[in-house]
């Protein structure tokens, strides 16, 4: 239960992270309040994970699914470059949390 809380919490860092771009500053309410809402969730799940899985693994792995996942929003949405030295990169990234999972 808690690889699945902390997945979705890595999910919710990819929310938040957006919202928090489309809140330009905080000027704009709806996606202000949706990266509150999320950036809580995130860390309360993450917090939650954290009671079973040790700290450097879960935090990593968070960080990790919230990058990547930021990332390829901005690659797919936002117009950032996809080259594929930075979906490589990316994929350096997923083969890390995979490991951890793994080693766990």
């Amino acid at each position: 239960m808690a690889w699945l809380v902390l997945i979705i919490s890595g999910v919710l860092e990819t929310v938040w992270a957006v919202a928090l771009e489309s809140s330009r500053g905080f000027s704009r309410l709806v996606p202000t309040l949706v990266f509150g809402i999320a950036l809580a969730l995130s860390m309360g799940g993450l917090a939650y994970a954290m009671r079973s899985i040790p700290i450097g693994t879960g935090y990593a792995v968070w960080v990790g699914i919230g990058a990547v996942g930021t990332a390829l929003y901005g690659m797919a949405v936002l117009g950032d470059p996809g080259t594929l030295a930075r979906i490589g990169c990316l994929l350096l990234i997923v083969s890390g949390v995979v490991g951890l999972k793994v080693l766990h």
